[in-house]
């Protein structure tokens, strides 16, 4: 595990430690000024700490403002690209800017700035290369009783997918090691948040999670329009994440639903064939049967070559993380 903060023996006069607290931004003027007034400008631990403002083609005076307030780095999109896309350019842009630590906040103002000193703890003293900040969901006077119960539903979904103890991962509140960040990848459009949880668990990278205070609400959140949607756009990122970090065990298990059918409509024209004297047709369980199980050997033949194309991704990956050293440089801090 690499470790992006000082630790015992690190010489840190060689480089100062750099934390940057990145945001992603759309049309936020109304909100942006609060937010950063809540976020540090010093932290133990920590010798440099900038901000960073990811402009998702935004039409008010989002940049105007983050550049008056002193906002260190501003990057813009030319349209909006959405969320995912804003979290990834953030990444890029805060690596590039040789910081060794990554904070990612929302401009909502949702997160309390001073629970980034507990968020980047973890990663500083070596235990973690990801920290998910957990809301006090059943505190949050906010969230429907039904908003509640989805998110400790999809928490719950997301734990037992990519093997983590995190208990709220729809939280966008994040610390990233500069390793980790080097390494996270984000495939689907709508949001970043439970995929990279289910890809960070499957790669092996350490992650924790730390209780954080939340402020109150600003406005409504544009991600979540509504609660189906919401459930729909979730479940599609895990499912997809499942697959591509799991192929054989996904393709596999869809498999043995055909082939349990086909199973059970074999026995059933067995026995009629066997047992009953009078005469039936028992040709479409038959057919039926053996057509279900032909479909479940070729959704197995599908996983045993999409694993065979997951080793040829993680050689990939392998050498994308190589790259992106080179591209970057390798400033993470070791013991």
């Amino acid at each position: 595990m690499s470790n992006a903060g000082r630790t015992p023996g690190s010489n840190a006069e060689a480089s100062p430690i750099k934390l940057i607290i990145q945001i992603p931004c759309f049309n936020e003027e109304g909100t942006l000024p609060m937010t950063l007034a809540d976020l540090p400008r010093e932290l133990p631990g920590i010798d440099v700490v900038e901000w960073l403002v990811i402009d998702d083609g935004s039409t008010d005076r989002t940049v105007e403002l983050a550049r008056e307030l002193g906002v260190d780095h501003i990057v813009s999109h030319g349209r909006n690209r959405g969320l995912a896309t804003a979290f990834m350019t953030g990444i890029d842009a805060c690596l590039r800017a040789g910081a060794h630590v990554i904070v990612n906040t929302d401009a909502d103002n949702q997160y309390q700035g001073s629970s980034i000193s507990d968020l980047v703890a973890p990663v500083l003293a070596g235990r973690a290369d990801m920290v998910v900040g957990e809301r006090p969901i059943a505190q949050i006077d906010d969230f429907s009783r039904t908003k509640k119960v989805l998110q400790r539903l999809g928490s719950s979904v997301v734990r037992r997918f990519s093997g983590t103890g995190v208990r709220d991962a729809a939280s966008g509140f994040r610390a990233y090691s500069r390793g980790a960040a080097m390494q996270v990848q984000v495939f689907g459009k709508y949001t970043y948040t439970m995929e990279t949880i289910v890809q960070a668990g499957w790669n092996g990278i350490a992650i924790e999670s730390v209780p954080i205070g939340v402020n109150p609400k600003t406005r409504d959140s544009r991600l979540v329009k509504s609660s189906s949607r919401y459930v729909w756009r979730s479940a599609q990122a895990i499912i997809r994440s499942f697959a591509l970090y799991k192929p054989f065990r996904f393709f596999f298990m869809i498999g043995l639903v055909p082939f349990a059918l086909g199973v059970l409509l074999l026995i059933r024209w067995l026995g009629l064939y066997l047992f009953q004297d009078e005469y039936t047709s028992r040709v479409p369980s038959l057919l039926a049967g053996i057509g279900l199980i032909v479909v479940a050997a070729q959704l197995w033949a599908v996983a045993f070559l999409a694993d065979l194309q997951a080793a040829n991704r993680r050689i990939v990956e392998d050498l994308r993380l190589r790259a992106s050293r080179a591209d970057y440089g390798d400033e993470s801090r070791t013991g």
